[in-house]
């Protein structure tokens, strides 16, 4: 029996003194499979073949060697992340993260043979495959607008965008027998007080609803859409708003994306979550952490985190939630960003699925706030981390920060020679 066995052997039974089951909330963390963002790694930038400049209101600081410069680079990238996190996941593909580009073809021509890389590299690993369409760092992104553009034939071109997507979208679905999550968010807004703000809003919505006029099976793919609070140059007006989406999502039957960067700061995603799943019932979560803005750092276990774990764990029953990643640090080694943040929402799922819930609830139901309080606060110092510890181990993941050294070995092998 191993050291990490041993101390698991004790918190076990720490656990169960407090009613708590932990091989079962480690079989219902198996069961949640995050979205690994696989822009992480190439810095938003995609591999079309010419490169557009980064637009959109994404903006990715720092200069970190070994950026992916094609798609079996980025791959590799992912394949060593992966190494570091435990269960079984999905990749989530930016649709100018492709592996080859037909000559004269736009984005709105992309197909599922633009990808046929990926889908065999899915199917080895037994990986599903989401993905979202680019309405940003492209010529046609004029005057920081693509869906909501008052041009027709602009907002012809990414409305085709949109349905090649879904299209390619659809076909990852088919191929790797699980549906793929395919999101929509435009960067569309302006800098400065808009006289207007109807018009915009009317066209974004025509667009949407050209974009899903084709019926597809929702057991290859499901539709989301997503909003922001503002962005860079989109300071007073964003089209795609929070009220928009929730709305169009409700009325069109959609997946409602809640992206914790893309709202006011002191604004928490987590207590979204149980009135949409009270309601709605089909969510997106895109996990992200914002500095003062929507800057996508790196996900760290903090308070906001917890939140949104403890609400996905507790309505998980009533909802539809999928989980994704979105944060694009190139400031530190890319992999390892991937590998922490991907950890630290583990993690968090799990602080949530060790919570004696039943006690905490029964203590609510008698109206008992005082025990309330003080069961929520002494779970906070349980030993989950031997059992996140176990989780790793048992799944043949390093444990702690052993998962650094393979990271840096590669680096040194492979990302420094880029």
């Amino acid at each position: 029996m191993s050291k990490t066995e041993k101390i698991y052997s004790c918190v076990r039974e720490i656990y169960a003194e407090a009613g708590v089951d932990t091989e079962a909330a480690l079989r219902q963390l198996d069961q949640i499979a995050l979205s690994i963002h696989a822009w992480q790694g190439d810095d938003v930038h995609g591999f079309e073949n010419t490169i557009h400049a980064l637009t959109g209101g994404c903006q990715v600081t720092g200069n970190y060697p070994g950026c992916a410069r094609n798609s079996e680079e980025l791959r590799a990238d992912l394949d060593e992340a992966l190494k570091a996190i435990p269960g079984k996941h999905r990749v989530c593909l930016q649709a100018h993260e492709v592996d080859h580009l037909d000559k004269g073809v736009d984005r709105d021509g992309f197909t599922a043979a633009n990808f046929d890389g990926w889908i065999a590299w899915a199917k080895e690993r037994k990986l599903g495959l989401d993905i979202a369409p680019v309405y940003y760092s492209h010529p046609k992104l004029d005057h920081g607008l693509s869906l909501s553009h008052p041009d027709g034939e602009i907002r012809a071109f990414w409305v085709r965008h949109g349905q090649a997507v879904r299209r390619i979208g659809e076909a990852f679905g088919r191929e790797l027998g699980t549906p793929c999550v395919c999101n929509q968010w435009a960067p569309d807004g302006f800098k400065d007080i808009l006289a207007d703000r109807l018009t915009p809003r009317i066209h974004l919505a025509e667009s949407l609803d050209a974009i899903f006029a084709d019926r597809i099976d929702e057991q290859y793919l499901l539709d989301a859409v997503e909003s922001k609070l503002f962005g860079i140059g989109t300071e007073s007006c964003t089209v795609g708003s929070h009220d928009f989406y929730l709305t169009y999502a409700a009325k069109r039957g959609k997946l409602i994306c809640l992206d914790s960067g893309h709202f006011h700061p002191t604004e928490s995603i987590g207590d979204k979550i149980s009135s949409i799943a009270a309601l709605q019932g089909r969510i997106l979560l895109h996990v992200s952490r914002g500095v003062h803005w929507d800057s996508d750092h790196v996900i760290v276990l903090n308070d906001e985190l917890s939140s949104i774990a403890r609400e996905t764990v507790r309505c998980c029953h009533r909802s539809n939630i999928h989980i994704g990643l979105d944060y694009f640090d190139a400031s530190i080694n890319r992999i390892v960003a991937w590998a922490v943040g991907a950890r630290n929402m583990q993690k968090a799922l799990l602080i949530a699925l060790l919570e004696p819930f039943d006690r905490i609830a029964g203590a609510e139901k008698r109206w008992d706030f005082s025990s309330r309080l003080a069961l929520m606060e002494e779970a906070k110092s349980m030993p989950w981390g031997a059992v996140y510890d176990y989780y790793c181990e048992s799944r043949g993941v390093p444990v702690g920060d052993a998962f650094l050294a393979p990271i840096f070995s590669y680096e040194k092998n492979v990302l420094s020679r880029r």
